[in-house]
């Protein structure tokens, strides 16, 4: 076998930590849901098309068609009535042991009850699954019950309390305000007003969303006081986003202040910003990315992405992650996509004469667990 045909076994076979991902949906999803769950996009297919006919359906079609007993390629109705019969506890179990993941860390802010718990996780899936304390759900959780004097001290008791029995915090500052934030932490007097304004407006009946900017920065210098990991969506995702301002060269004063607070930051997605990330991670100690969803979404195509991942960032700050959220074949996908990216890279650099073989299976085993178990000290 040749070197690049051995590196591509190799990484085929490794064990994966999904260092950023949600839980499986629990129950069987309707047709229509499985549809709206394939896409980052609110809102179903025009009438007449189809998400299987985007390039992450193109790969399900491809990937995991055979996983439940289809020919690859089958149309998108075959696989949605294979799907159904089956039923959606047996399509997690065949589709998550594709994948080969080792360890999952699970996002448990978002729809928290629709999806699998940690304990579920781990229970269908026999691997290691570790929990991420998304930072807005948690404040949103408690505000029915706080003051506005009170809640700074409030939200420092659960951040204690959630943080026992996680590896790492989430904040979605991008989707609600930008990452283009002021980086300083605020005064105390700024956060009692910003909670008297959001607070207010609840008890008048507005929902619990939060999106002031000084309570979004206040949350996230709160979680760098826990010298955690923190992980920071970038780029792509819902229409929720306002594309431009998720641009991680905005954090670039965050991360000048952040340098020394032993916190690190883990951006996620970073689609189509990947090689700013990439400078990011190379500039600063402390910053790390991944290409999760985008890897799963752009399909086809992903190898593009994946290598521009490991253009400029040192192959010990890059990491594998999913983002797969409530249908198993985007975690069936996302492994498979990233492995074949990463075998054909380091394959070309090995036919290149650039990295030796001893050199190619170490940074694959770095880039699937070693970089997250060193980021998040999970060994």
């Amino acid at each position: 076998m040749s070197a690049q045909g051995a590196i591509l076994e190799l990484v085929a076979e490794l064990p994966l930590i999904d260092h950023h991902c949600h839980g499986v949906q629990t129950g069987t999803p309707a047709d229509a849901e499985v549809e709206l769950l394939a896409t980052e996009s609110d809102w179903p297919a025009p009438p007449g098309t189809s998400v299987f006919d985007n390039p992450f359906g193109i790969t399900v079609r491809s990937v995991c068609a055979p996983l439940l007993d289809l020919p690859r390629h089958c149309t998108g109705e075959e696989y949605l009535q294979r799907r159904d019969e089956l039923g959606g506890t047996e399509v997690s179990a065949r589709l998550l042991a594709s994948s080969g993941t080792e360890r999952y860390l699970l996002d448990t802010g978002f729809r928290a009850g629709t999806i699998m718990t940690p304990d579920e996780m781990a229970t269908l899936t026999g691997a290691a699954t570790e929990e991420i304390v998304r930072l807005e759900a948690l404040a949103e959780s408690i505000a029915p019950g706080c003051t506005a004097a009170g809640f700074a001290g409030a939200f420092d008791d659960a951040l204690e309390a959630a943080a026992a029995n996680a590896v790492g915090v989430k904040s979605i500052i991008a989707y609600r305000y930008g990452l283009d934030f002021d980086p300083s932490p605020p005064e105390p007097a700024q956060v009692t007003a910003a909670a008297d304004r959001w607070l207010t407006a609840i008890a008048a009946g507005a929902p619990t969303r939060l999106a002031d900017p000084v309570l979004l920065r206040h949350l996230l210098w709160r979680a760098v006081e826990l010298r955690r990991p923190i992980q920071l969506h970038v780029g792509y995702g819902d229409p929720d986003i306002v594309l431009h301002r998720c641009d991680p060269s905005h954090l670039t004063s965050f991360a000048h202040a952040t340098r020394t607070s032993g916190a690190q930051l883990m951006l996620l997605h970073c689609y189509p910003y990947i090689r700013q990330a990439g400078v990011l991670a190379q500039l600063f100690p402390h910053v790390w990315l991944d290409t999760s969803c985008a890897v799963s979404h752009s399909g086809p195509s992903s190898q593009t992405l994946v290598r521009e991942s490991l253009e400029m960032a040192p192959m010990h700050k890059v990491l594998y992650a999913s983002d797969a959220f409530g249908l198993p074949e985007l975690y069936a996908c996302g492994s498979w996509l990233w492995r074949r990216a990463v075998g054909r890279v380091l394959g070309e650099w090995l036919a290149d004469d650039l990295i030796g073989a001893a050199d190619a299976r170490r940074y694959a085993e770095m880039l699937a667990r070693g970089n997250a178990v060193r980021a998040y000290g999970l060994e």
